[in-house]
């Protein structure tokens, strides 16, 4: 079986772009069988994280569609063409994209599997869209992927169901591929490893700190997480709240100034940390020397960072809402993230007991092993195999 793949938006930062360099890396361990030929743009049809064993055709684009993606932009019509031409002129069986913003129309007579995450744009729309144009734009790419989508995928149950719901869409038409965390989060030893890694970032081996790792976008809901943290200060003056996400290369609407302003007006610039983006070698460092992860977003279609976060054994407190408690299970803990009083509540609860934060620990380490790259590569070989009539 010939197998295309949308590989332009592995150099993508955020939990997409993860998921398609996870989830391709372990399907090339697992299937020695099918032949592969990833589909990217000139600006990465160099990258060294591409296997050899695969064929690499790279479109002659201006833009890359990672930057297109962006949520004040878009793909030019020539640019689409320039890709989708390039898969014309393939032979291939089944054709997967592992995420839906890079969508672009596919003319081969093929099977197509495109990857909804979350329809958090969709129910949120104020909170990802700086204007009416650039929804309309990322609704049409979305509704034409999903009719010319023979299978749709996605990363949750509750994503599923949403989908479902949104879409008036069979359940027949989804699938579920799991996420998991990349081995590099895992318990690491407290030595001097780890206070240099610290350092880097104005921290200290033998201070508290609360953790929040993703996006520093509006439906992250940052704002009141840092409503919460000023509670829990007055409290605890010398717990930190330390922010780890990009916030100046996202192409995603950004709540990074607002939030700024925000720290800024309540007198905590010197306990809220804002790192921007961080490598994962460092970030496990950061996950083990952290307290607890607070998780405040309004909405996740999966939520990797809770699951890199128990795979250090990091206890996590988390949104009641979205997929986060299917995520997390019995090692969560959770709050309603529109109320910040409930929020800081439950995260004193949590700092208040050591004995709960170890539990929480162990729990989570037992919860993290039932999530693997390689399993979701199996997933993933499922649903061609399906579709190919295997």
């Amino acid at each position: 079986m010939r197998i295309g793949v949308d590989a332009t938006c592995r150099d993508n930062k955020r939990g997409f772009g993860r998921f398609t360099n996870e989830l391709l890396d372990a399907l090339l361990e697992v299937d020695t069988t099918n032949e592969y030929l990833f589909f990217v743009d000139r600006d990465n049809g160099d990258s060294d994280a591409i296997s050899g064993r695969v064929k690499t055709i790279a479109a002659n684009t201006e833009f890359s569609p990672v930057k297109a993606a962006a949520a004040d932009g878009r793909r030019s019509v020539k640019d689409l063409w320039a890709m989708s031409r390039e898969v014309l002129r393939h032979k291939i069986d089944v054709f997967f994209f592992p995420a839906v913003y890079s969508y672009l129309p596919i003319f081969n007579r093929t099977k197509i599997v495109v990857t909804i995450h979350d329809v958090i744009a969709d129910h949120h729309p104020e909170l990802i869209f700086p204007d009416a144009k650039s929804k309309f734009f990322w609704k049409a790419k979305q509704n034409a992927a999903i009719r010319q989508a023979n299978l749709i995928a996605t990363v949750s149950e509750y994503s599923k169901q949403q989908i479902i719901e949104y879409f008036h869409l069979p359940e027949s038409r989804l699938r579920i591929i799991s996420e998991a965390a990349r081995p590099v989060f895992k318990v690491l030893p407290s030595g001097a490893e780890m206070r240099e890694t610290l350092a880097r970032y104005e921290l200290k081996a033998d201070e508290k700190f609360l953790l929040y790792v993703g996006g520093i976008s509006p439906h992250k809901n940052l704002s009141t997480l840092i409503d919460a943290f000023e509670r829990i200060a007055v409290n605890q003056p010398q717990l930190k709240l330390v922010l780890v996400g990009d916030y100046k290369d996202d192409p995603f609407f950004s709540a990074y100034p607002a939030l700024k302003k925000q720290v800024a007006e309540i007198n905590l610039e010197n306990k809220v940390v804002f790192t921007g983006f961080i490598a994962d070698e460092d970030l496990a460092y950061l996950y083990n020397a952290a307290t607890l992860l607070a998780f405040p977003s309004l909405e996740e279609g999966f939520g990797l960072p809770a699951m890199e976060a128990m795979a250090c054994g990091t206890p996590v407190a988390a949104s009641n809402c979205g997929s986060l408690p299917e995520v997390l299970g019995a090692a969560g803990r959770f709050f309603d993230p529109r109320d910040a009083q409930n929020i800081a509540l439950v995260i004193e609860q949590i700092l208040a007991d050591d004995a709960l934060r170890k539990q929480m620990s162990e729990d989570g380490l037992r919860r993290a092993e039932n999530f693997l790259w390689k399993k979701a590569a199996r997933e993933t070989l499922g649903i061609f195999d399906e579709l190919a009539g295997k």
